[in-house]
């Protein structure tokens, strides 16, 4: 028997070595790998890093199972009447306009008053970020320039519409590659010490945008207190006087940018002349050195979640400017409304500035549904940066600050709801996205323009209507 089980073991071990020849030599002949074998994909090769920028803010909302045609809509009578019944609230007043629409075929799923022109405060930039991103494209970055001036030894600073700047005092900002004053200052040093340059002036350039440095429709008390600063295409910590603070503003960005630019300069053994004034840069001077913003897409998200006023205004001027208008608030009014032209979106939507802060702008809650829909399209990726941005209900942004979706007929859809807030003086505005129960996405707009007290938890409770739907 144990001669027996040892002629059983020689044998298999035979048979095993014959195995692992054979596999051995196809391997060898079909440059078969180990991975291949084990039905593992090879590991990446490393790759050098993108010598330009590329779109990081992928397919928005591609997880879900939200397809054309796949799972129904919400009943529509059932859908209607709850909207209805919440839209009866005093505290909207008597103008609202309210849309629900499916983001995959456009279809309204609900409608009440859609083409009425209303006030829509901060959900103005949605418009806005649409616009930069189809105008300007995602990975545009914002450049901050020193040039050669026009005589020896003199330097021109030329502002490249980057609010977001970072001043010396400024602490680490929300993105890693945010362009720093300290950062151009020790470049430009460094160029000035190699070309054997101790002693410069300075002079700066804040050009590129033009007009008045206030909106159309803007109330004084704005930049007093610390809602927005003045518009200028040179400026550091957004033009605050205190950089972890809204108020006070400086009266004159360029100048305050200026001024500390020198200070840097100085500290990098640079000795600049008393004197510093705006001056127009040589036409194709050289350049000495630059910082560069975060893309557009991510200023878009930070413009969107924090409903930043001063990057928005920036970011509309730069739109006009693209499209061969002045960068200007009169540039802004013609520019915007073109490019949505152009991507389809372009009737209901009067706009005056960037920021939603004027009281001219007027945007109908169809447009404004239709507008989201159309950027959470898969056939438009450049423009999806638009729903990443959006404040998440109860957890992010201006929807994220402890007062919204609180109460007991919207606190079950925290996480559900991503949208835009909008408030000004009687001025309450949320459009966003939601998902159905069923996995439909739906883009809805809810505006109202008159309201005579508190609305906001009105949006929030219309809002999880839809998301409950």
């Amino acid at each position: 028997m144990a001669r027996h089980e040892r002629w059983v073991m020689l044998t298999t071990l035979v048979l095993l070595q014959v195995v692992t020849i054979v596999t051995g030599v196809y391997a060898v002949d079909n440059d078969l790998t180990l991975s291949a074998l084990t039905r593992q994909p090879p590991p990446a090769e490393p790759t050098a890093p993108p010598e330009v920028p590329v779109v990081t803010a992928g397919p928005v909302l591609a997880g879900l199972a939200a397809r054309p045609g796949d799972g129904p809509l919400p009943t529509k009578g059932t859908l209607t009447r709850r909207l209805t019944d919440a839209l009866g609230d005093r505290a909207l007043g008597d103008r609202v306009g309210a849309v629900v629409v499916d983001a995959s075929t456009g279809e309204r799923v609900f409608a009440a008053n859609p083409d009425a022109g209303i006030v829509p405060a901060s959900t103005t930039k949605v418009v806005t970020s649409v616009a930069a991103l189809a105008s300007l494209g995602p990975d545009t970055r914002l450049a901050t320039r020193v040039v050669q001036g026009g005589a020896p030894g003199a330097i021109v600073l030329v502002g490249g519409g980057d609010p977001l700047l970072a001043g010396p005092r400024a602490k680490p900002g929300s993105f890693t590659d945010q362009a720093s004053m300290t950062t151009l200052a020790a470049r430009t040093a460094a160029a000035l010490k190699q070309r054997g340059v101790a002693k410069v002036t300075l002079s700066y350039d804040a050009s590129l945008f033009t007009g008045p440095d206030v909106g159309p429709g803007w109330k004084p008390g704005y930049i007093p207190d610390g809602h927005v600063a003045r518009v200028h295409a040179l400026a550091i910590d957004e033009g605050r006087q205190n950089p972890g603070q809204n108020s006070p503003r400086v009266a004159d960005p360029s100048r305050h940018a200026a001024d500390a630019f020198a200070g840097l300069l100085k500290k990098k053994g640079i000795t600049v002349a008393k004197t510093v004034e705006p001056a127009r840069a040589p036409v194709g001077a050289a350049e000495l050195a630059k910082v560069e913003s975060a893309p557009v897409y991510a200023l878009v998200e930070h413009a969107l979640t924090y409903s930043d006023n001063d990057l928005s205004e920036a970011l509309a001027r730069h739109v006009a400017i693209k499209e061969g208008q002045p960068g200007s608030f009169a540039g802004v009014a013609k520019a915007v409304p073109q490019v949505l032209q152009r991507v389809g979106a372009g009737g209901g939507i009067q706009v005056y500035d960037g920021s939603g802060l004027s009281t001219r702008n007027r945007i109908s809650a169809g447009a404004m549904a239709g507008l989201i829909a159309l950027a959470v399209s898969p056939d438009r990726p450049g423009l999806h940066a638009v729903a990443s941005g959006m404040p998440i209900a109860g957890f992010t942004g201006t929807l994220g600050n402890g007062r919204r979706f609180t109460g007991a007929d919207s606190k079950g859809q925290v996480g559900l709801v991503r949208a835009k807030t909008g408030t000004l003086n009687n001025v309450s505005t949320l459009a966003g996205l939601t998902t159905s129960k069923d996995g439909r996405v739906l883009a809805f707009a809810f505006m109202a323009d008159k309201v005579p007290v508190y609305a906001e938890p009105v949006l929030d409770r219309l809002a999880a209507i839809v998301a409950r739907a």
